[in-house]
């Protein structure tokens, strides 16, 4: 028998650290503590998305982007932001009479965008980082 001491691996019944080996069942190693006598497979890490673009998700969905939307400009699954809304339990804004567009432009196209003084007026504007470029997102009222 082979004797282990797993510094990252514990029981997980007991926080026992005395493990052995016990085998291999479907081409995963299990192991089994010497204290209870549990056996267990090592625990598998799953997929982790960056807290950054969870954050920008999350952010873009409250302010009007769709889940879709949002997939298209992050990359990310619109199925993972719906999962975030529902963890978080957060829910738009009712109610509002503003319709919101966005553009992705770098920093050059930010400046001549703020330059333009109609593109300041009369509406709502958030500009957001998103990686090298940036997010203007800018709410126009329904006429």
């Amino acid at each position: 028998m082979v004797y282990l001491t797993m510094n990252d691996q514990s029981c997980p019944r007991c926080a026992g650290q005395d493990i052995i080996k016990s085998g291999i069942v479907k081409g995963r190693q299990r192991y089994q503590c010497k204290s209870c006598r549990y056996a267990f497979t090592v625990r598998k890490q799953g997929k982790n998305t960056d807290p950054y673009y969870v954050i920008k998700a999350l952010q873009l969905y409250l302010e009007g982007i769709s889940s879709r939307e949002i997939e298209r400009i992050l990359g990310i699954s619109h199925v993972s932001v719906l999962n975030w809304v529902k963890k978080y339990r957060l829910s738009k804004p009712r109610g509002t009479h503003y319709s919101p567009s966005y553009k992705v432009v770098s920093h050059e196209e930010l400046l001549q965008f703020m330059k333009e003084r109609r593109n300041l007026l009369h509406s709502g504007l958030l500009i957001t980082e998103l990686g090298d470029k940036y997010m203007v997102i800018k709410w126009d009222r329904f006429r």
